[in-house]
């Protein structure tokens, strides 16, 4: 299979009142857990990463092993830059073959955060590449994550409606209420702003933060027009557990057979949320 552009996945996902999960992978292992995994329960999946995934292997590395591993399934999925940080780095990775990049420049000012984007735009429509954009801050609930900064800033509809104009963005990262990493107590989604996002603008809208919401609150989101969720925290925290419960009982403590078994938790939540998103039977 190849890696398609994001927009094709989430265009249909709210057209027909369902979410594209898309999952945090950093390696061949997690890569082909969720390629595995979607193409079981025949779903559309996205694999992203971002900043903090590079340091171990930079784009264009991450991009030829995604490549490699994604031609062994049948499955539609695309690649994706999530909370890219520079203009840069959008660029690279559209260069190494990504599909979908983003960029985040939600703590800056509108006008530098929508230039900004209709820059990388302009460097991502020659490859048919989709662009995410982020309007409102989604903010982070512990000091561990690495995603978001502070407190999160709640999108404002109209600032939502100027902000794809100007740049033309493909999906649109908004702030609800929801936040990255894991919650210590119930997010409160503003389902009122959701449905007047969803009124303003056309483009498939994107939920950040998706670890811990609870069912209900998830199924609403997606109702309203959440067309893409990132499940980043719980995948690490599967994979953490696993490995931390097999070396703390001495079991496992041959690496690749420690990784084996993580990585079957690690498909439980792929699983789990490709059937909470409603993705299950959509590929």
């Amino acid at each position: 299979m190849k890696f398609v552009p994001m927009k094709e996945l989430l265009q249909r996902a709210a057209k027909e009142g369902y979410a594209v999960p898309s999952f945090c992978v950093w390696s061949a292992e997690t890569m082909s857990t969720v390629l595995h995994t979607a193409q079981e329960l025949r779903a559309p999946v996205l694999l992203m990463n971002g900043p903090c995934e590079f340091k171990p292997l930079p784009p264009p590395v991450l991009a030829r092993v995604a490549r490699s591993v994604a031609a062994d399934f049948e499955v539609q999925a695309a690649l994706v830059l999530d909370h890219g940080s520079s203009v840069a780095q959008a660029a690279e990775c559209i260069e190494a073959g990504y599909t979908s990049v983003m960029l985040d420049f939600s703590t800056r000012a509108f006008a530098e955060n929508a230039a900004a984007l209709r820059e990388v735009v302009a460097l991502a429509r020659p490859h048919g590449v989709t662009v995410e954009g982020e309007i409102g801050h989604v903010g982070k609930v512990d000091a561990v994550t690495v995603e978001g900064t502070g407190d999160s800033t709640l999108t404002d509809p109209a600032d939502a409606v100027a902000y794809v104009k100007e740049t033309g963005v493909d999906a649109l990262a908004i702030s609800i209420g929801n936040a990255h990493g894991q919650y210590t107590r119930l997010p409160r989604f503003d389902f009122d702003r959701l449905a007047a996002i969803r009124k303003a603008v056309s483009v498939p809208l994107v939920l950040h933060g998706g670890s811990g919401t609870p069912d209900d609150d998830l199924r609403r989101a997606i109702s309203l027009g959440i067309a893409k969720i990132n499940v980043a925290t719980d995948v690490v925290t599967a994979m953490r557990e696993s490995l931390r419960q097999q070396w703390d009982a001495k079991r496992n403590l041959w690496a690749p057979m420690a990784m084996e078994e993580a990585m079957a938790a690690v498909a439980d939540v792929v699983r789990r949320w490709i059937r909470r998103t409603g993705a299950e039977g959509k590929a």
